[in-house]
């Protein structure tokens, strides 16, 4: 199938709301890392989300001048043609992006879809993210608005992260503390500025205690259940049945979850969960074996010529590829996305 088109991306959104699961959202960073994701939603018969984060774009546009823009273009060209080898529907989506980025990053690659729009075509991207979670507020939800706008005539949702997800990832950094936890009026403020779908579609990365990077299950105290609390102060403000869910929530910093934290979040209204450090361990661990155990033959020591079938790319890269696929399915059977693909 091909990328999926706003109106399949959508009704891919609608069906993980409503089936209480969430689609994996994988960070690459190379063509063999997208195919290593592609190959796992499509083993899973998983529907699935492929993104791309501005330090990934910046690697995939090349050492020699390390442009954002020309590597996510790039990529996603290349799975736009790609994916029609698999039988699942795949959004691309652009991951963190700060303040000092958007002028290169988010705004071009909205250009780039609203040309491709206008045209007559579909967008590049079917989503992009918007972290403005190092700024107040108010300053970020004006920076949404704006981008909100954008982003819907060029047929394209929006992700906002309104409070800090503690960690560091490609440069922005939060202490791990009691910011962490988004509050009922955090919501209701961006349901005030952004809307509940009247203005656009968008995703909320609402905080929950959440981490990047790796730590292990009890380190960070993650409270998915808050999310029921934010869904019921916005419903209750805007006069929303009992058990509505107004928002579209994005699980950030899962790595290390529990599968009950996992299906709590699941329950509260996730419909997008990002899996990025795992899977790069998936990627490494077998190349880091395979180097190990062929030692003089990915080397040439002590003079002797080395084995062309052990550093060949291919060799190693078939490993990390079936690896990292064997990981993404693993986190569809978390998610429950499991054979549930639109056919």
């Amino acid at each position: 199938m091909p990328i999926a088109t706003p109106e399949v991306y959508n009704e891919m959104l609608d069906r993980a709301k409503a089936g209480k699961f969430a689609y994996p959202a994988i960070n690459v960073t190379s063509s063999q890392t997208l195919h290593a994701a592609l190959r796992g939603f499509a083993e899973a018969e998983s529907d699935g989300i492929v993104q791309i984060s501005t330090g990934g774009a910046e690697f995939l546009g090349g050492q020699h001048n390390k442009d954002m823009v020309t590597g996510a273009v790039a990529l996603a060209e290349f799975a736009h043609i790609v994916a029609e080898k698999y039988d699942v529907n795949i959004a691309l989506h652009t991951d963190h992006c700060p303040k000092d980025k958007l002028d290169g990053y988010v705004r071009p690659l909205l250009s780039v879809s609203e040309e491709r729009v206008k045209a007559g075509r579909n967008p590049l991207f079917q989503s992009h993210m918007w972290d403005g979670s190092a700024e107040t507020l108010a300053d970020n939800l004006t920076i949404a608005q704006e981008l909100l706008e954008r982003a819907q005539a060029a047929k394209i949702i929006l992700e906002v992260e309104i409070t800090p997800t503690g960690g560091e990832e490609d440069g922005v950094s939060h202490e791990i503390n009691d910011s962490l936890y988004t509050t009922v009026d955090d919501a209701i403020r961006t349901a005030e500025a952004l809307g509940l779908g009247d203005k656009g579609r968008y995703l909320l990365a609402a905080s929950f205690g959440n981490v990047h990077g790796v730590y292990k299950p009890g380190n960070v105290v993650l409270r998915p259940e808050l999310l029921k609390e934010l869904n019921e102060g916005v419903a209750a403000k805007y006069g929303k049945p009992a058990g509505a869910q107004p928002f579209d929530f994005v699980f950030h910093g899962g790595s290390g979850s529990s599968e009950e934290e996992i299906r709590t979040a699941l329950e509260n209204g996730v419909v997008k969960m990002n899996i990025d450090t795992d899977t790069q361990y998936a990627f490494t661990r077998p190349v880091a074996d395979h180097m190990f155990r062929n030692y003089d033959g990915v080397l040439k020591v002590d003079g002797e010529v080395g084995n062309k079938k052990t550093y060949d790319p291919r060799t190693w890269g078939k490993l990390a590829e079936a690896s990292m696929a064997a990981r993404v399915l693993e986190a569809c059977k978390h998610l429950r996305s499991t054979g549930t693909r639109i056919k």
